[in-house]
């Protein structure tokens, strides 16, 4: 199955900001419309408590109350100046002595339960006749007295209040609330993907300037100061990276004319040799030897070829070494016996001081490296002077300093020892393609460990670090 497209950056930041405020105003309308719906609960109590203590005064005045039309009187006045409240009071009998036009409020008497105070909490909501009512039962027990005797007599009182048009007020209210809400979410949300389309255009304008540069134009830099600093790294990580893709280019131009340089001697020594050879008849001998400096020739390419080959395998991790326990000091005094000979013919002396541990490594491929540094090394050492192995090692790392006096190596010179097809002494080109010190770079390379050169006064030095164990990649 295909992997989908991740999303872009403008609707990441266009959702989570558009999510975030949604929310953020979703719990604030929440809040406001609990609050409003609150309020009027307890404007509502407030308001019954009020009819309730109206009810209470008219009951206590029984004294100057000569007749029951008095008291009913005195009770209708009780909700004199209020829209929309109803009470009924019931005596000892639970028949009702006093009720207002409304709602059924005897069978609220029988049905719920009464309360002591009223509270917002405590109100009874209910339905009836396509309206909505909120209310309380309490009962009270009132003190009637005159000029011979005063006697306790209780009461039910049953106060409500219409809420109408509290509901339509709030439903009003929250329609325009969530309307408000949702108008200032989608201005949000555009406001939010706007600007990140607006923060991303530092950010487009970059990817063109870097889609202009071609292989032609890998001197070209970015600015730095000319981004936000959110895009500095992201700019300085490009510069980065085109200087070394600038330096690999360069190389591998070098490379390519080394390359047709390195091979166009010998072919052209092959065939003018085979030119002459054959321009007229020459004996046996003669071509003998013609054949013999082509053969010389041939082996040349050969070992240039096999060269550029493991080169190759190396830079892109073909090579698998075999890694096993070795003695170095050992490896290095088989190398001094095989290169006596050349030694004593150049008058070179060949020393090795220093011991080191048993190390992990590829025992073919660190003959290969140390046996070019050796001959390196001889063939570049003055008569009667000597070539030095210095060996050390420490808790992780062995360290072999191989130094020998000669004409040295100029500062100039010496950053490019290790580049392919370089020499530092042209007239030494017949001996070699300039691969070796490339060679034992990368062997060097592939057994994670490093390698540097330093040359003054005519003594140079090859130091090669290498890891007691091997490295995990």
């Amino acid at each position: 199955m295909k992997n989908s497209r991740p999303a872009s950056l403008v609707l990441r930041v266009t959702v989570l900001v558009g999510l975030a405020t949604t929310l953020s105003l979703v719990a604030l309308g929440l809040f406001v419309q609990q609050s409003i719906a609150l309020h009027f609960v307890e404007q509502e109590a407030e308001e019954l408590q009020v009819i309730v203590d109206s009810v209470l005064t008219s009951l206590t005045l029984s004294e100057n109350r000569d007749s029951a039309t008095e008291l009913a009187r005195d009770l209708e006045g009780a909700v004199a100046g209020h829209h929309g409240v109803y009470f009924m009071v019931a005596g000892e009998s639970g028949s009702p002595i006093f009720a207002t036009p409304g709602p059924d409020l005897m069978k609220i008497a029988r049905t719920v339960p009464s309360i002591a105070t009223i509270e917002s909490q405590s109100l009874y909501a209910w339905n009836e006749s396509g309206s909505a009512y909120s209310g309380a039962v309490l009962n009270f027990a009132v003190t009637e007295s005159n000029d011979l005797n005063s006697r306790s007599q209780d009461y039910k009182i049953v106060v409500a209040a219409s809420m109408n048009e509290h509901f339509e007020f709030l439903s009003d209210f929250n329609r325009t609330l969530w309307s408000i809400i949702a108008g200032i979410s989608l201005f949000a949300i555009l406001a939010a993907w706007i600007a990140a389309r607006q923060a991303h255009a530092p950010l487009h304008s970059l990817s063109t300037k870097i889609r202009n540069i071609s292989s032609d134009q890998l001197d070209a830099r970015l600015e730095e100061s000319r981004v936000p600093v959110e895009l500095e790294e992201l700019v300085l990580s490009f510069n980065t990276m085109i200087v070394r893709m600038e330096d690999v280019f360069e190389r591998l131009s070098n490379f390519s004319a080394d390359i047709a340089h390195e091979l166009r001697t010998p072919i052209t020594n092959i065939i003018t040799q085979t030119e002459v050879s054959l321009s007229k008849a020459r004996g046996v001998e003669e071509y003998r030897e013609i054949l013999y400096s082509n053969l010389e020739e041939y082996e040349h390419l050969a070992k240039m070829i096999g060269d550029m080959l493991f080169l190759a395998q190396t830079d892109n991790g073909l090579i698998q070494p075999t890694f096993k326990h070795l003695k170095l000091a050992d490896e290095i005094k088989e190398l001094f016996d095989y290169y006596e000979a050349f030694a004593e013919e150049r008058q070179v002396n060949l020393e090795l001081y220093g011991e080191c541990p048993e190390m992990f490594g590829d025992k073919d491929l660190l003959r290969r490296a140390l046996s070019n540094l050796i001959s390196n090394a001889i063939d570049h050492t003055s008569p009667n002077r000597s070539v030095v192995i210095n060996l050390d090692s420490n808790e992780d790392s062995v360290k072999v300093a191989i130094e020998n006096t000669g004409t040295g190596i100029t500062p100039e010179q010496l950053p490019r020892i290790f580049d392919r097809f370089y020499q530092a002494d042209p007239s030494r080109q017949r001996e070699g393609a300039g691969l070796g010190l490339a060679i034992v770079n990368s062997i060097i390379k592939v057994h994670k460990g490093s390698i540097d050169a330093t040359s003054a006064n005519g003594v140079t030095c090859i130091v090669i670090n290498l890891p007691l164990q091997e490295k995990s990649t």
